[in-house]
């Protein structure tokens, strides 16, 4: 582990954000295994919330996938990660009230909670297994490009 991602895993430990998330497995029965840079894959997570094949809580990774599929998608676990170092700059469980704020104002965006979502953009949206819905026009300000 490098150095950011020993002080990801201490920080979401501290900020009771990586507690929950095993609460959680253990809660939903799901297998939990060491998992690559400080992460921890919880397998078989079956419960109907989220809807999400995968979701963090901390450094932990709940998937819906057995034990021995989950965490192998590198694409998708890069983008878990990226939520995981969030609950460290959000300070653990404060992140799941400004990720809800953040899936609402996507909501009314763009009709989904994804789109414009700033936590799903930030943590590689594509990656995450989102598709656009509501992609910017090529005419608006913020799709015009300045060319010299």
């Amino acid at each position: 582990m490098t150095p950011a991602q020993r002080f990801r895993q201490i920080a979401n430990v501290l900020n009771l954000s990586t507690p929950l998330g095993l609460a959680v497995a253990a809660a939903s029965r799901s297998t939990v295994s060491p998992g690559p840079r400080g992460l921890l894959i919880a397998a078989g997570y079956n419960w109907k919330l989220p809807h999400a094949g995968a979701f963090t809580l901390g450094n932990v990774v709940l998937y819906r996938a057995p034990h021995g599929v989950a965490g192998t998608n590198a694409a998708l676990l890069g983008h878990e990660e990226q939520h995981s170092t969030q609950y460290a700059y959000c300070l653990g469980l404060p992140f799941l009230a400004l990720y809800g704020v953040a899936a609402g104002w996507s909501m009314l965006r763009s009709g989904n909670p994804a789109s414009r979502n700033f936590f799903e953009r930030q943590a590689g949206f594509v990656a995450g297994g989102y598709i656009d819905t509501h992609p910017r026009r090529q005419d608006s300000p913020a799709g015009k490009r300045i060319e010299a």
